[in-house]
Parts: C-alpha cells; sequence; structure tokens
C-alpha cells in the first residue's frame, strides 16, 4: 500500500466515490478459495459493479448460485465470450489458480483491461515479469491482492519506518500461515492447485512466504535483496506429498535482516510481523494492534491503529479509487514492480531449498 493515502481523509475519499458512477469488474475463475467471500462483498460495495463471472466449470457455476447466490446469468465460459455477450469491464478480478495469472494478464492487457489477482502473484520469476512487461506495455493496472495490505497495523509500522522512527531497519520476522489447507478444510478445487507445484509454485513457501516478501519490498523502497538462504521441509507427508508444508527463508540486504516463516503447520492461525530497528521495534499482533519499545526503561506499549480511509480498507474499494484516478498506486503493496521483487525473493527460496546453498540475486531489469 502506498503511504500516500495519509494526504487523503475518509471524508474526501467518499464525496469522491459517491459522485462517479460504479467501477465495472468480472470475476474469472472460481478455484480459489477467496472467490467463496469476494460476491457478498461485492454486492455490499457501491463502488463496484459485477456485470460477469468467467468460469467454464459448470458444477463451480452450480455451487457458487446456489452458496453464494451468484446470479446464473453472469456466467460465461470465456473471456471472449464475455466481451461478445456481457461487454467490457475496466478490470478483471482473477480467482484462478497462480499458474493461470499470467494468460489472464496478457489477455486483459491486450484488451485494455486492468488486472487484480489473488496473491502469490506467480509461479514463476519469467511469468511476473512478463506480467509487469504487458502492463507497461499496453499502459493498464496489474495489482496483486494481499489481505495483509489492508491491515491498519501494517500500514502504521510501515509509515513509522518510513518516517525514521524505528531508525536504520537491522531486522524484520515475518509469521505466517495456518495449520494446513487440509486441516481447516478448503474448497476440493482450492487444495487441488495449493498441493500441486506446478499450480501454486511450492506449497507453504509461496502460499504464505509471499506475504512478508511484499511488506520488506515496501519497507525497503523496492531495493533488491543480496541473497537468499531458506529450508524447507514436509512435516505431514501424507497430506502433502508433493510440496513443502514448513519454511524458513533468510533474506539479507546490505544492513538488514528479513526472516520469513511461513507454514501450513502453525498450531493456531497468524499473519504478525515484527520489525526491530536502531531506536526500538514494533509488532503488528494483528490487522488492528501495534506493540512497540523504544527504551529499556518503559514497558512495551500496544495500541490500536484507528480505521484507514476507505480506499484502503479492502482490495475492491482501492481498485476503484485507483480506476477513477482518485489515488496513484506506484511502487505499493499491491503493483507489479514491488511484486516482482517478492517474486525474485520466493524464487531465490525455491532455488535453495533445491540446490542447499545460499542463492545471489541480481536486479531484473526495470
Amino acid at each position: 500500500m502506498s503511504l500516500k493515502w495519509l494526504a487523503m481523509t475518509g471524508l474526501a475519499a467518499a464525496m469522491m466515490a459517491s459522485a462517479q458512477e460504479p467501477v465495472t469488474v468480472a470475476v474469472v475463475g472460481l478455484e480459489h478459495g477467496h472467490a467463496a467471500g469476494l460476491f457478498s462483498h461485492i454486492a455490499a460495495s457501491k463502488n463496484v459493479k459485477l456485470i460477469a463471472v468467467v468460469e467454464p466449470d459448470k458444477t463451480l457455476q452450480q455451487e457458487y448460485s446456489d452458496k453464494y447466490h451468484v446470479d446464473p446469468s453472469l456466467y460465461v465460459d470465456s473471456l471472449d465470450a464475455m466481451l461478445t455477450s456481457k461487454g467490457k469491464p475496466q478490470a478483471v478480478l482473477i480467482y484462478t489458480s497462480p499458474v493461470r495469472h499470467r494468460a489472464v494478464t496478457e489477455w486483459a492487457a491486450k484488451h485494455g483491461i486492468d488486472a487484480m489477482m489473488e496473491k502469490p502473484f506467480a509461479t514463476t520469476l519469467a511469468d511476473a515479469i512478463a506480467m509487469r512487461d504487458v502492463g507497461r506495455k499496453y499502459g493498464t493496472k496489474v495489482l496483486v491482492n494481499y489481505e495483509t495490505t489492508w491491515y491498519a497495523s501494517n500500514t502504521a509500522v510501515l509509515k513509522d519506518v518510513a518516517d525514521g522512527k524505528l531508525g536504520e531497519v537491522r531486522k524484520v520476522v515475518v509469521h505466517d500461515g495456518h495449520n494446513g489447507p487440509a486441516e481447516i478444510h478448503v474448497q476440493p478445487e482450492f487444495l487441488k492447485w495449493l498441493t500441486d507445484p506446478a499450480k501454486n509454485g511450492a506449497g507453504a513457501m509461496f502460499d504464505f512466504g509471499c506475504y512478508g516478501a511484499d511488506l520488506m519490498t515496501v519497507m525497503m523502497h523496492g531495493e533488491v535483496p543480496i541473497s537468499v538462504t531458506a529450508v524447507a521441509q514436509t512435516n505431514k507427508p501424507d497430506e502433502y506429498p508433493k510440496v513443502d508444508d514448513d519454511a524458513t527463508i533468510i533474506v539479507r540486504y546490505p544492513h538488514t535482516q528479513l526472516v520469513l516463516m511461513p507454514s501450513w503447520d502453525w498450531p493456531i492461525a497468524r499473519k504478525d510481523m515484527e520489525v526491530y530497528g536502531a531506536k526500538g521495534y514494533e509488532i503488528a499482533v494483528d490487522p488492528l494492534t501495534v506493540t512497540s519499545r523504544f527504551s529499556e526503561k518503559e514497558k512495551p506499549a500496544t495500541v490500536e491503529e484507528p480505521k484507514l480511509p476507505l480506499a484502503y480498507t479492502d482490495s475492491l474499494e482501492y481498485l476503484a479509487a485507483l480506476e477513477r484516478g482518485e489515488i496513484k498506486g506506484d511502487h505499493d503493496l499491491s503493483a507489479a514492480d514491488t511484486n516482482v521483487v517478492s517474486m525474485q525473493i520466493l524464487d531465490a527460496a525455491k532455488r535453495s531449498v533445491q540446490e542447499g546453498r545460499t542463492v545471489k540475486i541480481a536486479p531484473v531489469s526495470r
């Protein structure tokens, strides 16, 4: 998320939003489990309008109509059929497996349509670069949605880092995950690709390692790290025979270390970030809460961060504000440039595990 949101009050954003028509969107794919909460979210928003759902699987179509009240008249079997029968949306919301992100994004860009996809950005670095470049070529937005982008706690910590409140950042530790997709009973179509390394890139390492890589890249102003050292293992081979379910990734910068701990083997679900600087530390404990300490003499202080302006509360509101030109999203948590660097980290982590060594990273073409 760009820290520029501080220049916009929630009142100003609401006034601008109310004066414009909703942004038209189409959902592409229903195999990503996060789609389960999407349609009620769209229905509740005054700033987006759903015009089509692209999904060829008739079983999934029926399931989403029955469970999530998706209007059957919205369904089309292909992207081209959408243009013919439903019209051209301003943006597509991609809820396919990550391996399909590139194809949908390239199609959208060639038709002048923006794209926002669920994390992780890609399964390979080559696909990440290709998506960034096709957006540049056709002048379309290529965005990635992370749940943690909309946490007021993360926004506050990133701002304090940018303002120098913590001093030079020395170490960042990010824990993300839960006790496993099978264990929390995700949808069968979701579990199928999550546990397929070709469709997800890896297991927990990609599924949850991407959150911290994204946050750190913004914190470091897009700087590419020097190297990555990673280990990964499968603690539950009966459930996850083809992919890792637990990983630790150490990312080295000239004066800073990032430690990512993505896992499908946490006893309790978590998404938290610890930032240690020369002047003190801050911990984003949950979406709203930040604990900090800046002196040996003082006890840790815990505060609940205030609600963010509307455009920074969730992906749909952010996308609508971008489409209307109310905000700018260059180099933020959702941006393609940021996510290419994040993908460099994940790609190096995967190679580090495979090769049993530290992998050095070189910047890719900007």
